[in-house]
């Protein structure tokens, strides 16, 4: 087993439970939503918990893949292992936040998005900035994986995400996440 291998385990384990927490969040509200309908009280999802969901899992994607790059470079220390938990233990709690765990205190989940939305991209602002810090420190990858487009793209994603923290009207806030996804689908469609 490589150094990738063993640290890449306990990476993918956690990212992969970030998954399945913001997928067992959409579940329980669609649930929560079609029992309400069946009993003619109003809920409603709303769009901006949705696209934030969806957000945060092209994010962990991009984490996903960029642990991928970066495979040549990674050592098995106890430093790397605790850095890796502490990384992706980040993710899962920014994934958890994304849905309530008890939505039957709505009747909007847009009201939940503005309760939880400073947090979850304050955490993955963070994220992006360890990342960049481990890029700086590795100087063969600093200088392959630092372009002016991936500088660029970071910029757009670090300015967009700090305006999701900043505005505070849905439809300013619907628009910064509708850019924020069309940023990766860009990425990923490249």
């Amino acid at each position: 087993m490589s150094p990738f291998e063993f640290v890449f385990v306990l990476y993918s384990l956690v990212l992969g439970l970030s998954l399945v927490e913001l997928l067992n969040g959409l579940g329980r509200t669609l649930e929560f939503m079609l029992a309400r309908e069946a009993g003619d009280r109003a809920f409603s999802i709303g769009v901006l918990t949705p696209l934030l969901a969806l957000f945060v899992i092209l994010d962990l994607l991009s984490f996903w893949i960029f642990a991928w790059t970066v495979q040549d470079h990674v050592v098995a220390d106890r430093f790397t292992v605790l850095g890796v938990l502490v990384f992706s233990s980040a993710y899962f709690l920014a994934s958890r936040l994304v849905f309530p765990s008890e939505p039957e205190n709505f009747t909007d989940l847009d009201t939940h998005y503005f309760r939880v939305r400073r947090v979850v991209f304050a955490m993955l602002l963070v994220m992006v900035a360890v990342q960049w810090a481990f890029l700086l420190s590795v100087p063969e990858m600093a200088t392959r994986l630092i372009t002016v487009t991936n500088v660029s793209m970071t910029g757009v994603l670090v300015a967009l995400m700090g305006a999701a923290i900043i505005v505070t009207g849905k439809r300013a806030s619907i628009a910064v996440l509708v850019l924020l996804i069309a940023r990766y689908l860009v990425i990923y469609l490249q």
